[in-house]
């Protein structure tokens, strides 16, 4: 519920006036400003829907990978539709899986028609491990600062979900 609630996007130059490179931004529940209670809420009610119905949600990464802003670029739809694809038949949930460091996700280690180089941002990211480190530790931050504002409703669960610098 913590990445629902942060509601991690990015302004894309293109799509948002000024914007000429990608922005990291947040939209509490990706629609923030169509919320009309605390964020917390909208993921209470979520988790609520997902356990009556018995099903599984899938955080999965259609943008940036590989890199910085003029080294990395956006996953490709090929890449999107296999991963969903995976999901849709039930692939990721025999998939043997490893825990991604400070966001503690867990990451498929294969998935069908998609390199497995970009299913690990560290292994996908086309500078140093120093600039990969400084990145992921800078864009952690942001998680943690932006979920300050949602944090005095969100159980101990939740707020363990983020980040771990």
């Amino acid at each position: 519920m913590y990445h629902f609630i942060s509601g991690y996007t990015a302004k894309i130059a293109g799509t948002e006036e000024g914007v000429t490179e990608p922005e990291a931004t947040f939209s509490a529940c990706f629609g923030q400003p169509f919320l009309v209670w605390h964020p917390v809420k909208y993921a209470q009610m979520l988790a609520q829907k997902m356990q009556e119905h018995n099903v599984n949600v899938w955080l999965v990464n259609t943008g940036w990978s590989g890199g910085r802003y003029g080294v990395g670029k956006r996953i490709t739809l090929k890449h999107s539709r296999a991963i969903i694809d995976a999901i849709h038949l039930g692939e990721l949930k025999q998939a043997e899986y490893s825990t991604y460091g400070v966001f503690n996700l867990q990451i498929p280690k294969t998935v069908s028609s998609v390199p497995t180089k970009i299913l690990d941002p560290s292994q996908a990211w086309e500078g140093s491990a120093q600039e990969f480190d400084e990145t992921i530790g800078k864009l952690a931050h942001l998680f943690q600062t932006n979920f300050k504002e949602y944090a005095d409703k969100a159980t101990p669960e939740i707020i363990a979900a983020g980040p771990e610098i």
